[in-house]
């Protein structure tokens, strides 16, 4: 973790067996999409998210049929070996549904609170109090998680209110970056003086444009002493939304701020839910913050490739390393950190392949037809024909076997 120096210092948190905060390393988490009462969807979706790489997961707790079905959700996932974090996300009806539903308060490893989405005056007071004090009970970490798309009212209103009688009043972006700052701060607080440590608690404040939750989390990095969840909420689908979480997120994590962080993509209709773990991954592992799986480089092509041949392969090993990677994290410690590269032609080829640990360098348009391999920096042999693809990735298994086996 090349940045863990500059890391801003946190109050570690345990969720389930996964610990954030402090000197920890960075944790990708995720949400469902399915609905939480389709106990048998819901569960296999949790399951996809863990395997791609979701470290926590995130499911809606939204009705009493949902809470219920929280425990049979955790028993079918222990039934298929994933022993993955689930955190509750509620709103609205929360201290209700933890009240009358106490197996589902037990079965989540975290609940996530939205201090806009409590109540209103003294019921909002109360309500929250009742989930934190069930969170206490249960001895379980909360997020406490605003979001500007659904800040407290009352205290919007009042900062409003401020902002009239001074002289120099300050914008209205300005107010809601300042409301949803104290609503998460004040509402951890509460949490605090409740009985709930600072070690239970997760602190995210949402915002949807990219340079508003730049200055809002630079502000909490100074001002709060509670691990950050990170994430650009409605970022949007495609490479909208990953162009504006990365632009986001790679700006603060740069500077040390976030222990936890989700790209919150709107998938594409039927699309895999999936895509937003590997985004999550891909961001830290590209900054050098973290390894998940071999990355490959390849270049974009030019008049000099006309042929699809290098993108095929490129793509084709990239999704080989990706499916291998469950069972060699197990087999083959440091394998995520192998580097491979699938280059087109003469030009950069032969120069970027020997800066990998594996790397191939394909014949472009009028070259001869022969693709030499480097392994390790040096020139290992030349393949041609019709079979290149395949002698290629044996030759990445034979690589990772011999080099990463244990012992």
């Amino acid at each position: 973790m090349p940045l863990s120096s500059s890391r801003r210092p946190s109050t570690p948190v345990a969720i389930g067996g996964v610990l954030m905060g402090g000197n920890n390393p960075i944790v990708v988490q995720s949400m469902t999409n399915t609905d939480t009462e389709d106990v048998v969807r819901t569960a296999h979706q949790v399951a996809d998210l863990a395997r791609a790489g979701s470290e926590i997961v995130r499911i809606t707790v939204n009705t009493e049929a949902a809470a219920r079905a929280v425990p049979e959700i955790r028993e079918r996932l222990l039934a298929m070996n994933c022993d993955v974090p689930l955190v509750g996300d509620f709103h609205f009806n929360g201290h209700k549904l933890l009240s009358d539903v106490p197996a589902c308060a037990e079965a989540l490893d975290k609940y996530r609170i939205n201090p806009g989405n409590v109540g209103r005056g003294r019921k909002r007071d109360e309500q929250f109090s009742t989930m934190i004090e069930i969170a206490c009970r249960h001895d379980k970490p909360v997020r406490i998680g605003a979001n500007w798309g659904s800040l407290d009212q009352d205290l919007l209103a009042q900062l409003l209110d401020d902002n009239a009688k001074r002289k120099d009043p300050v914008t209205l972006d300005q107010i809601n970056r300042d409301a949803v700052i104290e609503s998460a701060l004040g509402s951890a607080v509460r949490a605090e003086e409740i009985g709930l440590p600072a070690e239970k608690i997760v602190v995210s404040c949402k915002m949807s444009r990219v340079q508003d939750l730049i200055d809002v989390y630079k502000r909490l990095g100074n001002e709060c002493k509670y691990a950050l969840h990170l994430g650009l909420t409605e970022a949007g689908m495609g490479s909208k939304g990953i162009v504006a979480s990365t632009a986001a997120l790679a700006v603060l994590l740069q500077q040390g701020i976030g222990d936890t962080i989700r790209i919150s993509l709107t998938p594409e209709p039927n699309g895999d839910r999936t895509r937003e773990v590997i985004v999550a991954q891909e961001i830290l592992q590209t900054m050098g913050i973290r390894s998940f799986t071999p990355m490959v480089s390849a270049c974009p092509g030019c008049g000099r490739t006309s042929s699809t041949y290098f993108q095929e392969l490129a793509d084709g090993i990239q999704s080989f390393l990706r499916d291998s990677m469950p069972a060699w994290k197990q087999q083959y410690p440091g394998v995520a950190d192998m580097s491979v590269a699938v280059m087109g032609c003469v030009v950069n080829g032969p120069g970027e392949s020997k800066h990998a640990n594996i790397g191939i360098s394909l014949p472009g348009t009028g070259e001869r037809p022969v693709a030499p391999v480097y392994i390790d920096g040096e020139k290992a042999m030349t393949l041609k024909g019709d079979n290149i693809a395949t002698e290629f990735q044996q030759i990445v298994e034979n690589y990772v076997e011999s080099r990463y086996a244990a012992g």
